[in-house]
């Protein structure tokens, strides 16, 4: 007989939360700390959504996904979470570019870039200083007609190089082109600025488990292989229930951490929506998807540090058609020392690079495999430029795709870095067309990366708290 992931659940709760993201799993911690009875389910067999991790033979551990957020991320674990969470953020300090306008390495904070910029690529400084504050003060309140592009080209005219240092990691985070609006672009780029690119010392793995124990003693009603078919609207436009591994289990409100769009166009139904909203949603573009090899090496095998981070690209300026093309010509790898993770002694690459849902969806299974391989093959044939001997000394390889990504969290369309702007209207707006219904997710690409995620879940958790407060029974 199978097992009941739902046994013992009650039949009613306060909330319930679908999706186990950063996003859910902050909101679901904040509601269950102001007195209220969650339940938050997760289709997958563990926890974190993108922010997740997983294991292999030899002693393995991979982090999915390049996990740099900014400084900010210190204060809103301190604040949500537990100061032992906090206090395990670090900053990377060994961020390099090698591509053929620049080699260069970089703390990444605002001095440093100033500084880079200044000297090496001889921009005045008071045009830099206005860049910065341009982008600093940027906020969600502010024209969105001007594009990234025309804000680079107000400040650096005819200057790719300097783009491509201020734009190509800011790609590699969120999926940002230069297409979208400049407000999307600065108020990620200063967030980074303010101190550099911190990470998680002990590795995801180490996170979620701490996070899913401060859940637990919050009360909060955890259950995994768990997937939602239905969120159950009344006549009256109100959130009543949820519709779970064929269990039906009611509750005061709803909050989604699933895709803005499957939330709305599968679980909720359109019949139950404005046809205008449901043409809104519709109309919401997805972000791109990635890719990822997981490199890991023998034990007691290593090498020097060449950095921490490190975005190495073939073709000349920042072009996103070339990032996002099939025939990588751009890559970040992230380099896991034995002190990433405390009492480890196992070094690990992880590289990724952005991806085309479409390149990859359509193989048969005998391209695919044969693709995902090419794709491991030459990217050892590019980390050997900077670990000359990682052939003789690599234990483990894989790859993921779009693909994977699809499978293991239902983003549709395996997009990595959820919707483009348009997307984070839509999120705000769902309580507007289903009382009780909430979003909270990767939207708006100022609302993505672990930073973003955490603090969407906090502004929505607190506006369900509002609700549930004011709400008559009935």
């Amino acid at each position: 007989m199978a097992k009941d992931f739902l046994q013992g659940t009650r039949d009613r709760y306060d909330v319930i939360v679908i999706g186990s993201g950063l996003a859910g799993l902050t909101g679901a911690n904040v509601l269950a700390k102001a007195g209220y009875s969650v339940l938050l389910l997760e289709h997958h067999y563990q926890l974190g959504g993108m922010a997740t991790w997983f294991k292999r033979r030899g002693g393995h551990i991979f982090d999915i996904s390049l996990h740099g957020f900014p400084v900010g991320m210190i204060k809103s674990c301190r604040k949500y979470w537990t100061p032992e969470i906090a206090e395990s953020i670090v900053q990377l300090k060994g961020i390099r570019f090698e591509n053929p306008q620049f080699s260069l390495r970089t703390t990444f904070d605002r001095e440093d870039f100033t500084r880079i910029i200044t000297e090496k690529f001889a921009i005045p400084y008071e045009t830099v200083d206005g860049f910065f504050k341009a982008a600093r003060e940027m906020n969600f309140y502010d024209d969105q007609s001007l594009t990234t592009r025309e804000l680079f080209q107000k400040f650096f005219p005819g200057r790719s190089d300097v783009v491509r240092l201020l734009m190509e990691p800011i790609t590699y985070a969120n999926g940002s082109t230069l297409e979208d609006p400049a407000i999307t672009y600065g108020i990620v780029f200063s967030n980074f600025m303010s101190k550099g690119v911190f990470t998680f010392q002990g590795g995801t793995d180490a996170l979620v488990t701490k996070m899913k124990a401060e859940l637990e003693r919050n009360g909060v009603d955890i259950r995994i292989r768990s997937l939602v078919d239905k969120i159950e609207v009344d006549a009256q436009r109100r959130a009543r229930a949820v519709h779970v591994n064929g269990k039906r289990i009611e509750c005061g409100a709803v909050l989604s951490n699933a895709n803005i769009k499957a939330t709305i166009l599968k679980l909720v139904g359109e019949e139950n929506l404005d046809p205008s909203f449901v043409e809104e949603t519709r109309a919401v573009r997805l972000n791109n998807s990635s890719c990822q090899v997981y490199i890991g090496l023998k034990e007691g095998e290593g090498f020097d540090n060449v950095g921490d981070l490190l975005f190495h690209s073939e073709h000349e300026g920042f072009d996103i058609q070339s990032m996002l093309a099939k025939e990588v010509s751009s890559r970040t790898f992230s380099f896991y020392y034995p002190e990433t993770r405390p009492g480890s002694n196992r070094w690990l690459v992880v590289s990724s690079t952005n991806a085309n849902y479409r390149d990859w969806v359509d193989l048969s299974e005998e391209q695919y495999q044969a693709d995902k391989k090419a794709l491991c093959e030459d990217t050892i044939a590019c980390l050997e430029k900077y670990v000359p001997d990682i052939r003789s000394k690599l234990d483990w390889i894989e790859a993921s795709t779009p693909r994977t990504f699809e499978h293991y969290t239902h983003h549709l369309s395996g997009a990595s870095f959820g919707t483009k702007f348009e997307g984070l209207k839509v999120s705000q707006s769902l309580p507007e067309q289903v009382a009780g219904l909430y979003h909270a997710g990767s939207v708006g690409i100022i609302m993505s990366g672990w930073l973003g995620a955490v603090n969407y879940g906090v502004i929505v958790a607190n506006e369900m708290d509002k609700y549930l407060t004011t709400r008559q029974p009935g």
